[in-house]
């Protein structure tokens, strides 16, 4: 090929850019184009991540040296699907990679989860990370709250909901987020883990968070903190289960004071069975577990009951289906052989490819999705002599198109607008950054002369 190899990824978030970044490493002469639904780029770092994670902002560092590379360009505010079908993006690029992530909440199918006041992890995240598409508002009127999960994202619920909501004021949530946690009447909140200590999902950096956070007492409940051969062993050989149990351990050996405006109350071996109320949430039932000697549990048919006045379930993340792409509902991903997309016979869709959760579900941290983006990478590097060839492979053809549709695409330039506008209105407040919602005011700050 005389020219650069033209690829499009859709979804500028973590996946979509080390992706970006390691085709730029390769051998091969590219020119990539970075497509994304929201007007500005880093995807689930943006929109997915609590705010007060001070490691985040290394890593947005990290990505900006990446989408600064001139191989590189960000088309924000283009949604695939609506703006663009999947015959655009094969007749203008050579290779499409699809990079979208998991945005949606796992189900969880116990009665009452309907009810007013139940809620998925994924919407409150969305809220109080200022996602466009999200509620401007969120109540927070009862007391007693539940979170189901013992994962990263449910300490981060967690930890939001008994937080003191200035305290969030040296992160970049927007003032109607600061308002909306002020006003809430939230006293205690109660994680239930389905399974024991040892086979907590969480990493013990998050695990520490918790205790960090000025009058909020962490009470870890004795009654279901059991250690089976299996945790034992898993202590005995992987380091940060040690740490884990050990951290959880030295809670446990508290006394707990109640003294406090908040207290964070940690239950294992408690598996949901039902979310009661009539027209709104009044209480979360659980059963007693117990560990089986092998890292399983199974139910002890005994039966507990909070007075809960809200439930927030935090059991994973789901993959949206993409458009004109396969899509295996039961696994919520985009079926494919080392991130080679495959059609409804099993067979390699030529030049079309995936990475990130998409590829492989929601699990692993951000970083695990440079290894996704590796194989992928190298998939469609081994490919390129069978790739098809983009009937316009020019750069300007796609905007052309995009301006021929009324689309109006922010660039990189328009997010470094949007970038400083948001430093300046911290710097109003006496804070480093706030972000800007809705949508609109995004386009209309990036797109400004």
């Amino acid at each position: 090929m005389t020219r650069p190899l033209r690829v499009a990824i859709v979804g500028a978030g973590p996946a979509g850019v080390y992706a970006a970044d390691i085709l730029t490493k390769s051998e091969t002469p590219v020119e990539i184009d970075l497509l994304d639904r929201m007007p500005a780029p880093y995807g689930l770092i943006r929109y997915g991540v609590a705010p007060d994670h001070p490691r985040i902002k290394g890593i947005v560092s990290a990505l900006q040296r990446i989408m600064e590379k001139p191989e590189i360009r960000f088309l924000g505010h283009v949604n695939y699907g609506v703006d663009l079908k999947l015959e655009d993006l094969q007749r203008h690029y050579d290779s499409v990679i699809f990079a979208t992530g998991a945005d949606q909440d796992r189900p969880l199918d116990i009665p009452g989860i309907d009810l007013k006041g139940s809620h998925g992890a994924a919407e409150f995240v969305y809220w109080y990370d200022g996602y466009p598409e999200a509620p401007r508002d969120w109540t927070l009127d009862g007391e007693q709250v539940a979170v189901i999960g013992a994962g990263n994202v449910a300490l981060d619920v967690a930890r939001v909901l008994a937080k003191q909501a200035d305290d969030l004021l040296t992160t970049e949530i927007p003032d109607n987020v600061h308002a909306g946690l002020q006003d809430s009447k939230v006293t205690d909140v109660h994680l239930f883990a389905r399974r024991g200590p040892a086979q907590a999902k969480f990493t013990p950096l998050e695990l520490r968070e918790l205790d960090h956070q000025d009058e909020v007492e962490i009470i870890l409940h004795p009654e279901g903190f059991d250690l089976d051969e299996a945790s034992e062993e898993d202590i005995r050989t992987n380091n940060q289960t040690k740490t884990i149990v050990k951290t959880l351990q030295d809670w446990a050996l508290r006394d707990p004071q109640y003294d406090t405006k908040r207290r964070l109350h940690l239950h294992f071996l408690r598996a949901p069975v039902a979310v009661e109320g009539t027209d709104r949430v009044e209480g979360f039932k659980v059963e007693v577990m117990e560990l089986t000697g092998d890292g399983n549990v199974r139910g002890t048919g005994e039966y507990e009951t909070y007075p809960v006045q809200q439930v927030y379930r935090a059991v994973g993340y789901l993959s949206s289906s993409i458009p004109d792409i396969p899509f295996d509902h039961n696994e919520g991903t985009v079926p494919n052989e080392g991130g080679r997309v495959l059609d409804l016979d099993g067979e390699r869709i030529p030049g079309v490819y995936t990475t990130g959760w998409i590829k492989r579900g929601p699990v692993g941290l951000i970083g695990h999705t440079k290894g996704d983006a590796l194989e992928t990478i190298n998939n469609l590097l081994a490919d390129l002599d069978d790739l098809p060839k983009a009937e316009q492979p020019s750069g300007d053809s796609i905007i052309a198109l995009l301006e021929e549709r009324g689309v109006e695409y922010t660039t990189w330039e328009g997010w470094m607008k949007l970038n400083s506008h948001e430093q300046s209105l911290g710097e109003q407040q006496g804070r480093e950054r706030i972000k800007v919602v809705p949508r609109e005011d995004m386009v209309k700050i990036s797109r400004e002369p």
